[in-house]
This record gives C-alpha cells, structure tokens and sequence, in this order.
C-alpha cells in the first residue's frame, strides 16, 4: 500500500486541478473556481510559486506577517512546544505558561488602562468577544438596555455573527440576512469624502446619532485606528481624540480594532499610539504570531473589567489559550523588538510613499495614503483595480485590489530593493490603468 509521504509529489497542474475540484477558498465564485496560484515556500518579503517564480510580497497575504516568510526560529519554538505540550483546554481553572507569559508581555507593550487578556484563535473571534463582554459588561452593572454597537461604514471586524453585522462593507453582508441585531452605522471617516470640515462633520454626526438612538441603549463603538480592508484609510486629523471624548461623556465603551495595525504595522506597537486612543478593550490577531500559527488576543481595560466585576463570562473557543500560538507569539514580539521593525516601517513606509506619490498626478488617482509601512492607492470609481493586482502579479509582485483602492502591507523586513522594485511594478500598472 502506497502511503501519501511515500507517493512522488504532484506536479503544479495537478495540484491546481485538485484545488479547483475539492477546495473551496474564500472569496471566490461557488462553482466557478479560479486557476490557483499554488505557493511553495517563502523568505523575508519573497515567495516562490511550485513552478519556481519568485514575488515580491506587497500584502503579507492578508497583513499578518510583520517579521517576513520562512522564520526558521519560530519553526523552532513551534516545534519544541509541542514536544513539551501540544495543547491543553484553557477553560476554567487550566492554563499554561506560554499564554501566562503572553498575556503579560502584551500588557507590557499596551497602551496604558488595560489589564486583562482573554486569548482567541484570531481576529473575527476576538470581536466577537469583545462585543459581548460590552454587553455583558452593561448588563451585569445594571444597565441591559445598554446592547447597542456603533460601528462606521467602511470598517472590517470580521466574518462571523457579531462581526460581519459589524461590518460595514455593503458587499461582505449581502445575502447573509438577517444578521446580529443592534448596530447602528456612522460614517466612512474618510477626509477626502468628507472635505476639510471632515472631523466636525464626523463628531457632529455621532453626536446626533446618540442623541437619536439614547446613550442609555449604546453598549459600545468599534473601530480600526486606520480603516484597514476599507482601502487602508487614515481617519482626518483630530478626529480620534475627539469621538473618544463623546464617548466618554456618554458613557459608551470604545472598542479598537488593531487586527491589522498592531506589531509595527503603523510604525509603533499599536495603532492606538499613534492617534492618542485610550482603548477600553483591544482586539488583536495577525501579526500577533506573524501568521505562523493562528491566534488572537482581546486586551481589555478597568472600565469594562470594573462593569463586569463578578460577572461568569460563559463564552470560549476550544483552541484558547493554544499554548504553541503563545509561544510562537512571545518568539515573534521577541523579533519585532530585537530587528527594530517598528522604526523600519517608519522609514521604509516613508520611503514607500514618496515612490508612490507621484501617482496623485494621473487623472484616475484620487489619493495616496497611508500611515507606516501600510499604504493605499484611491482611484475613480470604474478604474480596473482587479487589472492593475492581476499585471502587477503577472510582474512578480503581489498587491491587493480593495473596491476602488489599491492596499499595500509588506513585511516589515522588505529590503529597500524589493520595496523599490515593488513601486516601479505598481506605478507602471497604475499608470497603464488609466486606459
């Protein structure tokens, strides 16, 4: 009997004609699969596809990869841990020092007020969590009326019952109904859309929104310090410190989604630094791990934890607490730290950005943005976005196509010659998009 370690290795179309007969992959038509890009191996910001071609990596798949592909160190960590203790439920009384040691150091790092760590397996889950210890958290203080969630247009939580309801991509919720009740939407903060009025337009508008709804019904507000799958958006100057300030008025809890812009991804730990939030609960995943394993983390402050206080939070996965996820975790801050990612996606975002500014010249290009080594590239509405990721692919370079933008996220470890190489490839096919 011939064994799979024992059967000579498929080639590239028969890989590809698997794929297409037996997965089925996310964001994709049913019954109409595409022709796979099968992926082998990577290193640093290249990956090399099962016919040998090499890419430049301008996305780090979906921004989970901070410290680069290929980190022999974390196969290591990853390896010794689960000779030592593969896994163990994290539920009740049990734990583990990996996710002990973890919770600490992520606490370490944070912004300033949060004290607890509830760990997950990634960031739909850790939204999730954190929208219903909110309501929970109002519950338990007297006051069960408080389930409302503010959430903005254009946002990204994630895909399951709580966090696509959150969700405001009109394309992403389509066809899903009915959703988790009890959202209420606000705005795309968006300067360009808004104008230069934009942060007191936002504030306005949240404002009377609270006003229309009651600020005794709203558990919550979520959001990404820069909208992230939205088209890597920054929010108009001002405008965090001073919802933060209405929502603390009104005594609603200000949930931060840093799925995609913690571990060095805007040029600091957290995104939260960088525009002065003062989270009340924290929602992490990606870079976390580098991707290497899958994990998450919902950090969590004194408001929400003195709310609850004697609360029985009956809400879990069975993978928390994944003792080789924490372990890979600790291993990849370790790297962050010890290589000094967060200055190089200062620089290197920097470097990125005057490359690509001379864009805003062509009539098709709305704005170039971006905050750290995270960048997009706004267009008119109609211009083939899906044409420009597929030439720049087709060139050995990965970027991702997002509505009307182009979003850029390379590993914090690019070199200053992919990082060049990547904006020549991308201007190139920018430029040709114009028709």
């Amino acid at each position: 009997m011939t064994t799979t370690t024992d059967a000579p290795a498929p080639s590239t179309a028969e890989l590809a004609d698997l794929d297409r007969r037996r997965l089925i992959h996310p964001h994709t038509v049913l019954g109409a699969p595409a022709e796979p890009l099968v992926l082998d191996r990577g290193e640093g910001a290249l990956l090399w596809d099962t016919e040998g071609r090499q890419y430049i990596d301008g996305t780090c798949g979906l921004w989970q990869c901070p410290v680069g592909h290929g980190r022999a160190e974390l196969a290591a960590v990853a390896a010794a841990q689960i000779g030592r203790l593969e896994f163990y439920s994290s539920f009740g009384d049990y734990s583990n020092a990996p996710s002990i040691r973890l919770a600490d150091r992520l606490l370490s790092l944070a912004p300033a007020g949060l004290e607890r760590v509830f760990l997950t397996n990634g960031g739909s889950e850790g939204n999730e969590t954190a929208i219903k210890l909110a309501r929970l958290a109002h519950h338990h203080a007297g006051a069960p009326e408080r389930t409302v969630i503010l959430a903005r247009t254009g946002g990204y939580h994630g895909m399951g019952g709580g966090s696509l309801a959150a969700t405001g991509i009109d394309g992403l919720r389509a066809g899903y109904g009915p959703l988790v009740p009890g959202v209420e939407w606000l705005g795309k903060p968006h300067g360009i859309e808004h104008g230069p009025e934009a942060t007191d337009l936002l504030v306005a508008e949240l404002e009377r929104r609270i006003a229309e709804i009651g600020a005794h019904r709203i558990a919550a507000f979520i959001g990404e310090p820069v909208l992230g799958v939205g088209g890597m958006v920054p929010p108009p100057e001002g405008y965090w410190p001073r919802v933060q300030e209405v929502l603390r008025r009104h005594g609603i809890l200000l949930i931060v989604d840093e799925i995609v812009t913690a571990f060095g991804r805007t040029g600091h730990w957290f995104g939260s630094e960088h525009f002065g939030i003062e989270p009340d609960m924290v929602v992490l995943a990606k870079g976390l791990t580098s991707g290497y394993i899958p994990m998450g983390a919902v950090l969590i402050g004194r408001r929400v934890l003195a709310l609850a206080d004697g609360a029985t939070f009956l809400h879990g996965f069975t993978y928390n607490g994944h003792p080789v996820g924490a372990a890979v975790a600790l291993a990849n801050i370790d790297i962050i730290e010890r290589e000094n990612l967060l200055e190089r996606a200062r620089v290197l975002g920097g470097r990125l950005r005057e490359r690509l500014e001379p864009l805003t010249g062509l009539p098709h290009v709305r704005e170039v943005r971006g905050v750290g080594l995270m960048l997009g590239i706004e267009f008119d509405a109609g211009t083939p976005t899906a044409g420009v990721q597929a030439g720049c692919r087709a060139d050995g370079v990965v970027v991702r196509a997002s509505g009307a933008s182009i979003v850029l996220s390379p590993p914090l470890v690019i070199t200053e010659d992919q990082l060049d190489t990547l904006a020549d490839v991308l201007c190139r096919h920018v430029a040709a998009a114009a028709g």
